[in-house]
Formats: C-alpha cells, sequence, structure tokens
C-alpha cells in the first residue's frame, strides 16, 4: 500500500503544509449601531486615534449611489489604530455590515473582518490559489485603500469574513496617513508579482506631482495629557499596546476547529468546560493563544449580549499597574467592569477587566499573556497564578511576565 506523503510549499526557502504562515492578529472591524458613541468609547476613552475617513458612497459608481443610500443608514467607514499600523479597528454603522453581506446568513456577525498578518506578498497570492483548491469561497483579493495592506478576504463555516494580509501602511510620528491622491495604488485584482516597493511608490507619487504629507492628521486637542504612564504624560493612565486575542461563540466547533487548524494552521493549545460548555484555545505563534471558539450555547448562560456572536476582544496593555489604573479609571468615568466573566474564558491570562461597548460587545483588558516554549506545551494549571480579590498592588513576578511586550513606538 502507498500513501501519499503531505504537501509542502516553499515559504521563503522553508518547507511548510500550507503556503503562508500567519503571523499575528491584525485588525478587524465592528458593524454597530451606536457609531458616534462607539467612535467616543474606543477612541477617547480606550485611547484609538482615528487614522482615516472614508464614505461608502464615494467609493461606489455614480449610478449605484442611490441604492447604496437606500441601504445604509451612515456611511462613514472610521479607521483607527493603536499603534503605528494605518489601522487596527475599522468601525462602521451596522448597515454598512448589512451593505457588505456581513450578516447576511448569520443576523448575530457584527464583525466586518477578522485579518491574520502573513510574512509577503507572495504568501498572499499563493493563499488564493490554496484556498479555491479547497473549496473555501474566496470573496476578492488585491488592495485595498486606504491602509495599503494586500489582501485575500474568504469565509470561515460561520461565515466570518477572514482575512489574509501583508504589508499594512506605517504610520510615524507626523501621525500623516498616505493622502486620499495616492490610492491609485489600490488592486482589485490578484496583483502581478513582483511588486513596486513602498519607497518606489513614494517616489512615484512625488513624480505626479502629489503631496505626500496632505494626507489624513487627527484632532486630539480636545484631551487632555494629564495621567503619568511610565515616565510618559497622556490622556489616560494606560495605553493599549496589543490587539487581541480574538474570542468567538460558536454552534459549529468542529467545523471551525477543522477549517482554522488543518486550512489554517492554527494549533490547539488546550481545552476547556464551562457550565458543562466546551472551549477551545488557539495560537498562531508563541503566545498561549490568539484565537479562542467557544460553544454559543455559554452566551445566554453567561448573559452576554445576544446580537454578536463575538465573545470578546482582547487588548493588552503596557503593564499591570496600567490595567489597575485602567480599571480605576473606568471605573471613575461610570462604567461598569464585568464580575461574571470566569476564568475558563481567558486562561492564560491571570488578571482581566471586561467591559461593554455602547454596542454590547465585550472588551478584555489585560496585562499578562501566557508565552510557550519550542516545544509549544502550556503551563499545567496548577502552575499558573491564582487571581485573588481585592487585586494586590504589585505581582511577582512569573517566567514569562513581559515577555509578550513588544510595542515599539512611544506610547503617546
Amino acid at each position: 500500500m502507498t500513501t501519499t506523503a503531505p504537501q509542502q510549499f516553499d515559504v521563503g526557502g522553508v518547507l511548510l503544509p500550507r503556503p503562508f504562515k500567519i503571523r499575528r492578529f491584525g485588525h478587524f472591524g465592528f458593524n454597530l449601531d451606536r457609531l458616534d458613541d462607539a467612535i467616543t468609547f474606543y477612541v477617547d476613552l480606550l485611547g484609538f486615534r482615528v487614522t482615516d475617513e472614508m464614505s461608502i458612497i464615494d467609493e461606489v459608481p455614480p449610478e449605484a449611489r442611490g441604492a447604496v443610500a437606500k441601504v445604509v443608514t451612515d456611511p462613514r467607514m472610521i479607521f483607527t489604530s493603536n499603534s503605528a499600523d494605518h489601522h487596527a479597528m475599522l468601525l462602521a454603522h451596522r448597515s454598512f455590515g448589512t451593505l457588505m453581506g456581513n450578516d447576511r446568513v448569520a443576523k448575530d456577525n457584527t464583525l466586518s473582518q477578522i485579518t491574520w498578518q502573513v510574512g509577503s506578498l507572495q504568501e498572499v497570492v499563493d493563499a488564493e490559489k490554496y484556498l479555491r483548491e479547497r473549496d473555501v469561497q474566496v470573496v476578492r483579493i488585491g488592495r485595498d485603500m486606504p491602509g495599503g495592506n494586500w489582501h485575500v478576504y474568504f469565509l470561515d463555516p460561520d461565515d466570518n469574513t477572514v482575512e489574509l494580509y501583508y504589508g499594512m501602511e506605517q504610520i510615524g510620528w507626523e501621525r500623516k496617513s498616505r493622502p486620499h491622491a495616492m490610492h491609485y495604488r489600490g488592486f482589485a485584482t490578484a496583483p502581478p508579482l513582483p511588486q513596486l516597493s513602498e519607497a518606489a511608490e513614494l517616489q512615484d507619487a512625488a513624480d505626479k506631482g502629489i503631496d505626500i504629507d496632505s494626507g489624513w492628521t487627527p484632532s486630539e486637542t480636545h484631551l487632555k495629557e494629564i495621567h503619568d504612564v511610565g515616565g510618559v504624560l497622556l490622556p489616560r493612565p494606560f495605553k493599549v499596546t496589543k490587539l487581541g486575542p480574538i474570542s468567538m461563540f460558536t454552534d459549529r466547533m468542529e467545523d471551525m476547529l477543522t477549517f482554522y487548524t488543518e486550512l489554517l494552521g492554527f494549533q490547539v493549545v488546550e481545552e476547556t468546560e464551562h457550565l458543562g460548555k466546551r472551549i477551545v484555545y488557539l495560537r498562531s505563534g508563541t503566545e498561549h493563544h490568539t484565537f479562542v471558539l467557544a460553544d454559543k450555547a455559554l452566551r445566554s448562560l453567561l448573559g452576554l449580549s445576544e446580537h454578536t456572536s463575538c465573545l470578546s476582544m482582547g487588548m493588552e496593555v503596557g503593564s499591570y499597574s496600567q490595567l489597575r489604573a485602567a480599571v480605576a479609571h473606568l471605573v471613575e468615568h461610570g462604567h461598569t467592569l464585568l464580575d461574571t466573566i470566569p476564568a475558563e474564558l481567558h486562561l492564560g491570562i491571570d488578571y482581566a477587566a471586561h467591559l461593554v461597548d455602547p454596542d454590547g460587545h465585550l472588551v478584555c483588558l489585560y496585562y499578562y499573556m501566557e508565552q510557550l516554549g519550542w516545544d509549544g506545551k502550556p503551563r499545567p494549571q496548577s502552575q499558573r497564578r491564582e487571581v485573588t480579590d481585592p487585586w494586590p498592588e504589585t505581582l511577582e513576578p512569573l517566567s514569562d511576565t513581559y515577555a509578550d511586550q513588544i510595542f515599539m513606538g512611544p506610547l503617546g
């Protein structure tokens, strides 16, 4: 009896089971009924900054604008970031998600996209062929503007829009995004390879007479920098330094696990249960988890909003002191923190604070994520830190405390 060897792909000179390697959770989008309140929540309260704004009406042909206006209540798309990435979180009206088909199958899908960064443009292009050959529904491939990221979009078994991308535009010290006049380098089809470098794109725009310094600049003058955060004055006593993990409810657990492990290459780290319902932790790198799948039956048992299949969005802050300060700051500003989220929903994270955004999405603030070594094994439960109440002022370090703190730029 002969067996066929598993297919291997050359990814940067290393043979892998698929033609790409997911490096990290990239960005995501929420479709919200209370868009203005959400902007205040994520920008003023949590510290994301607006990096761009565009109208879907302006992005469609004139003959289609009337039809779009009948569906979309608010045409704005708000791009925000906590880092040098052009965007980490995209905020849009719930009706925008309806226009894009985000909720065409599941009305509780309030995510416009879940994105994962890969290592090269070649990986994006090769991923499209790989996915199509395995009967995955590919939505589109190309390059979006604003943001400049090359991507392939496709659907998972729960009809979530998933994106693999490379090359997110970086915004530097001057806080200016790429000007709209440079959006001519967007692509609506698979790009021929190789492509121009970013440096060559800048020169090409300058040669065309485009003012490359004329891009969007955020206005934050209404925020007063009064909090000392590690020696830097900021408008709030903490800084969100990392996005993720993302946790999702599903009623197709086996299909979702097969999709994310066999097709996309995630690895199951550990499983647990709460109230008899299954919870699975998956990773793409050395973090304990970057993705969590939980039985959707848990949603009502926990009293979480039935309007969304997103269990929670993780946001890491720079230190344990910042986490404690964030809790005090949020309470002071009238926000109620949920104390009903069990530890089984954030294994690998010890101290965490949960709050709800204006539309009912759960946000998980934390400072520590357990790291895995070369053998890929998580820390035994018996060796994990016991969370006490009230929280202590200081903590003894673990072997991997602050090991994932890689925020590259200044805090403000």
